[in-house]
């Protein structure tokens, strides 16, 4: 029997599932044996303290019926089938956690907004949307909730400083507008049996002058993905043809995100600065000391039709016709996902450690008999644009937001089962089930020092200073909703052949102004709304240092690779 029919038989058993008005520690009790067990940060007496604090501060709401949401990944799943059943059996609120696509949770976050009607009591969204919140200043800003109207239901046990994704739900007025509840990084993933392979290694060596390795830089990556496409590695008992390169190119909205996650940002189109780039960020658009968005086209002093731009949809269109499966380009993200793990690819740059849970299944042809995986995942190599002080990919924070059009008692309920399945109590098990860190005590828990050999390099990355470089979208995009749908359309007749990447770029950033305008006159964003740049030749921008940045006479840098068990070293 799993632990989660464990969970429920106890809770069962106790007469608890059947009667949510009713909460006391046995159903605690119950939910701690049955589900967390050793796999927590706080000791048992621990657990049962904050566990006491849930039961307590939820006695005024016994007996509500709340509904929550949340885009449908393995993490979302566990709270949804197993928290929630217990958050209700131990606290006495009984809470729905819908499970829909991140579009349609987008769709309902939007109309709430729009109608001020509460659809939700509380929803994950992705930070992403953090630049729209603190503009129109829909949701509950959890700083002054904490300190003031939510006072009585915030957890003494949240440890807010323990949560590593803070700085993603940080508006630029220091305050904390969501609640991490899952991250997962993109990073490069790569074949480590065939890069470590003798053969492979000595004829990469004699063709190419260098060592096969962990690529640093995109000249680097283009050069493995030639080297393996269509390579014979019979001898390492590979059977079909082999790929150098996975992608995915289907005019689709997920291959927005694939663009707006950061690519761009990986190929050196914006500025240096953590979480994101100041003044140009990874979606190109320039702020103004104010935070007010300026303009995205190069001739207001953006970079979203700039020379990286155009170099980072180039090479990604070249890569995917020549070194990925020929079906890659007519599949979007999530059928694109699995297929590094059926065992013909040898690196994929883009690659979300979402992923990782399904990737390491016994019976796949990536791994290893005695459980480790013949792969890797290391920190993905940047293009020629790049420079150091810049961010170098995403990272998807899914996080608890709370909306100002929620009544009190509802987004008081919600919030208490926010941070129950938050918990340092939960928190462990919970990154055990969906491997989406939040939390540095559960990154440092032993349980993930004993797993880490089974998880391909995503223990040491989270565990390392590297992680600070991969960040969600940031504070200079207004409107995440309209903003993010005008990427993929303008993206794929690039990917189509319908536009040359100059062409779709530049209607993209005019796209993106459009919008800017329409904001910036409807006024509705106040004095940190946009207000655009009046357009300049483009020379006059791209000879300023930093982003917009000129295009480089030489796109092709020299290649260089690391070894990954150094670059392991240089971590620890």
């Amino acid at each position: 029997m799993n632990l989660r029919m464990k969970t429920t038989t106890a809770l069962v058993s106790l007469g608890l599932m059947a009667s949510p008005a009713f909460a006391d520690m046995e159903a605690a009790k119950a939910f701690l044996d049955a589900e967390i067990g050793d796999l927590s940060s706080l000791s048992r007496a621990e657990q049962e303290a904050e566990m006491q604090w849930f039961i307590d501060a939820a006695q005024p709401f016994s007996g509500m019926e709340i509904k929550v949401v949340s885009e449908t990944i393995d993490t979302h799943s566990y709270e949804s089938k197993v928290l929630a059943p217990a958050f209700t059996a131990i606290t006495g609120i009984k809470v729905t956690h819908d499970l829909i696509g991140e579009g349609d949770v987008v769709e309902k976050l939007q109309t709430q907004m729009q109608s001020g009607e509460n659809i939700y009591d509380g929803y994950v969204n992705d930070s992403d949307l953090i630049g729209t919140h603190w503009r129109y200043q829909q949701v509950r800003n959890l700083t002054d909730w904490m300190a003031g109207e939510g006072a009585d239901v915030t957890s003494p046990t949240l440890d807010i400083d323990d949560f590593v994704g803070l700085s993603f739900t940080t508006g630029p007025d220091g305050k904390v507008y969501q609640l991490p509840t899952q991250q997962f990084a993109n990073l490069y993933w790569f074949r480590y049996d065939w890069f470590n392979d003798d053969k492979n290694k000595a004829d990469f060596k004699e063709k190419y002058g260098y060592d096969l390795g962990v690529p640093v830089n995109w000249s680097a990556y283009e050069d493995i993905a030639e080297f393996f496409t269509g390579r014979d590695l019979s001898h390492l008992g590979v059977e079909g043809e082999v790929f150098g390169n996975m992608d995915y190119g289907k005019k689709d909205p997920s291959l927005g995100w694939r663009y707006t996650d950061a690519w761009m940002s990986m190929a050196g189109m914006g500025d240096k600065g953590e979480p994101n780039g100041l003044p140009v960020d990874e979606w190109g658009i320039r702020v103004n000391e104010n935070s007010q968005p300026v303009g995205s086209c190069v001739a207001r002093g953006g970079a979203t039709n700039s020379p990286a731009a155009v170099y980072a949809v180039t090479k990604a269109i070249e890569w995917l016709q020549k070194y990925s499966p020929p079906s890659a380009a007519g599949m979007t993200f999530s059928e694109a996902g699995p297929i590094p793990a059926q065992g013909n690819v040898a690196q994929q740059m883009f690659w979300y450690t979402a992923f990782t849970a399904a990737s390491v299944k016994p019976d796949l042809p990536v791994m290893n008999e005695d459980g480790t995986p013949k792969w890797r995942m290391a920190p993905s190599p940047h293009g020629v644009y790049w420079e150091e002080g810049m961010k170098v990919g995403y990272q998807d924070a899914g996080s608890w937001t709370l909306m100002q059009s929620t009544p009190v008692d509802r987004a008081k309920a919600a919030w208490l089962y926010a941070q129950f399945v938050t918990s340092k109590t939960v928190d462990v098990k919970k990154a055990h089930t969906g491997l989406t860190f939040i939390r540095e005590s559960t990154i440092q828990h032993e349980s993930f020092t004993e797993r880490a050999p089974k998880l391909g390099g995503l223990v040491e990355f989270y565990r390392s200073p590297a992680r600070v470089q991969w960040s969600p979208t940031g504070t200079n995009v207004p409107d995440y909703p309209k903003l993010a749908q005008l990427w993929w359309q303008n993206i794929g007749d690039a990917m189509s052949g319908a536009k040359t990447p100059q062409e779709a770029l530049d209607a993209l950033c005019a796209d993106q102004e459009r919008v800017l305008e329409r904001l910036e006159r409807a006024g509705i964003q106040g004095d940190i709304g946009p207000k655009l740049n009046e357009e300049m030749d483009p020379e006059h921008w791209l000879s300023q240092p930093g982003a917009p940045k000129a295009k480089l006479e030489n796109e092709d840098e020299e290649p260089v690779t690391i070894a990954y068990d150094e670059l392991i070293k240089s971590w620890q």
